[in-house]
């Protein structure tokens, strides 16, 4: 409440900060006993402690490093419907995918993914087979749409294309022999940190601790030792049951859980570079008959290309690079359908992601491993999550804190979060009719009004931070006031992507430090 005695905004109760987290962590560590201890932040562990938390659940969430740190802001920024998996004869993956999507569009996060189209051109490359063979599979993601219930007005139907309108949605592709497209759609988020960051507010407002900088060595059924990464000072969080949701690193944290990572590559173009592109394009690997490399325009001045899939031995790094062999591939598959030739100068940057795969020794390569994900309840009460993927995270984490309100015998709600609203959302209707740019309500939702009003106050924080990005400095300091932005690396590389362009970054550096200085300032005591 206010001091007025009215219920305060929205975004105050699910506002993270560096004084919100130094208060949570104080009384945590050495604390009463919470009844779930999340490990890892990505989507997966902050669907879990918003799961968890929405039961009645007293919940800590904890991550070594940041919101979104691994895996999760390492995606295509798609939210997929399984069609994929219907050509491998996964249904139930399939099936599952479809109707988690549906529930992200219609239900917990209409502003943040939407409906994208893509253009599979027909070129040469594509003989008469594999068209009928991809527009066969694009009927049946449309069964799939059905079968989950989502609405036709939510994701339109599929259709071929003439020549003519394959060049208007994909002027990019070379017109020699093009004989037409096939036009379907999908799910695309705006940005897959963002998802993580509303998941985890979600979550905080609804009481879960959400703890970033803080490093679990060791876990047992009955909680952690951890480690601020911002101090060095160790402690105990005492739990009834923990949830390992720390992705490709669960092994490290627990015994006899075998991850075999999968990397997967993007690029990243400049928009001028491909020239307009209305739909996102579906290029067919040569050679493979149900891989396809993906170009997606990101609406903010850059396109990204991807991706691989390519198995990963070894130590893993915090932060995957990627490969010149990787670059390479996808420049060659988009050699064979451009009108104009992308070369390795024109290459921005890059990003690779490793996917938790579960290993099974009956499996070749990491693209044939199942998506499925897997719950893996220990003896100890420590419950271990891994695979499946992005477009699944809020089943994973329902099945996740299933098996932890079993383990630690929690006395708890049923799962509420399919039909919970994350922070920002609102019917796509009521979207449409925000008085704030559609950009920030593709971002913010609900909240984009007040993010724009604090553009408002200064003219630094209502111009962009870097020519030819969006992003302004009002949004910076949103992040550091309402989104747990500790650093200049969490704004630069997960509360917004200017990081991806490294030529973005060093220019956006000064700014971003000129403004956590001025805000460093403003929160000393007997300052103004």
């Amino acid at each position: 409440m206010s001091r007025t005695g009215s219920p305060a905004p929205p975004h105050i109760a699910s506002s993270l900060s560096a004084a919100r987290r130094s208060r949570e962590l104080a009384a945590t560590v050495g604390g009463p006993t919470v009844d779930v201890l999340v490990v890892g932040l990505g989507a997966t562990g902050a669907g879990a402690a918003l799961d968890a938390a929405a039961r009645g659940l007293t919940v800590a969430a904890v991550d070594a490093h940041d919101l979104a740190f691994g895996t999760s802001r390492w995606s295509s920024k798609l939210i997929h419907g399984g069609l994929r998996y219907l050509a491998s004869g996964q249904f139930d993956v399939a099936h599952e995918s479809a109707v988690e999507r549906g529930l992200l569009m219609e239900h917990t996060a209409p502003h943040l993914v939407r409906a994208e189209p893509f253009v599979l051109p027909l070129t040469p490359l594509v003989s008469r087979g594999q068209a009928t063979l991809a527009w066969a599979g694009f009927r049946a993601g449309d069964a799939l749409r059905l079968a989950a219930r989502t609405a036709r007005a939510t994701l339109p139907a599929p259709r071929r294309l003439s020549a003519t309108e394959a060049r208007h949605l994909a002027p990019a592709v070379r017109p020699e022999g093009l004989r037409g497209g096939l036009l379907s759609w999908d799910g695309k988020v705006t940005d897959d940190a963002r998802l993580v960051t509303a998941l985890a507010r979600t979550a905080a407002a609804h009481g879960a601790r959400v703890l970033t900088r803080v490093r679990a060595l060791r876990l047992t059924g009955g909680g952690a030792t951890v480690r601020d990464e911002l101090t060095g000072e160790e402690g105990e969080i005492r739990a009834r049951t923990v949830v390992n949701a720390s992705g490709v690193w669960a092994g490290g944290l627990v015994d006899g859980i075998r991850i075999r990572p999968s990397r997967g590559t993007h690029l990243v173009l400049r928009s001028e570079q491909l020239g307009a592109l209305p739909a996102g394009l579906h290029v067919p690997v040569p050679g493979e008959s149900n891989r396809f490399v993906l170009v997606l325009p990101q609406g903010d001045g850059r396109v990204y290309v991807g991706l691989t899939d390519e198995p990963v031995d070894g130590d893993l790094p915090d932060v995957p690079a990627a490969p010149e062999s990787d670059i390479g591939f996808l420049l060659d598959v988009l050699g064979c359908v451009l009108d104009v030739p992308v070369h390795r100068c024109d290459v921005i940057g890059a990003f690779a992601g490793l996917r938790p795969l579960l290993d099974s020794a009956d499996t070749g390569r990491t693209s044939d491993i199942s998506r499925r994900h897997a719950v893996i309840a220990q003896d100890d009460g420590v419950v271990t999550v891994v695979g499946g993927k992005l477009t699944t995270y809020r089943r994973m984490a329902q099945d996740a804190v299933d098996a932890a309100v079993d383990a630690g015998r929690l006395t708890a709600a049923p799962c509420r979060t399919a039909r919970l609203p994350l922070v920002g959302a609102a019917p796509a209707r009521t979207l449409r009719t925000i008085a704030a740019p559609r950009r920030l309500v593709q971002r913010y939702g609900t909240e984009a009004p007040v993010v724009q009003a604090l553009a408002a106050t200064d003219p630094h924080l209502a111009a962009p931070v870097v020519d030819g990005h969006p992003v302004t400095g009002a949004e910076l300091m949103w992040a550091v006031q309402h989104e747990g932005a500790l650093d200049e690396a969490d704004l630069l590389d997960r509360r917004t992507r200017i990081g991806l362009v490294p030529a973005d970054r060093d220019q956006a550096m000064t700014a971003v430090r000129r403004l956590l200085g001025e805000m460093s300032d403003r929160a000393r005591p007997g300052l103004p």
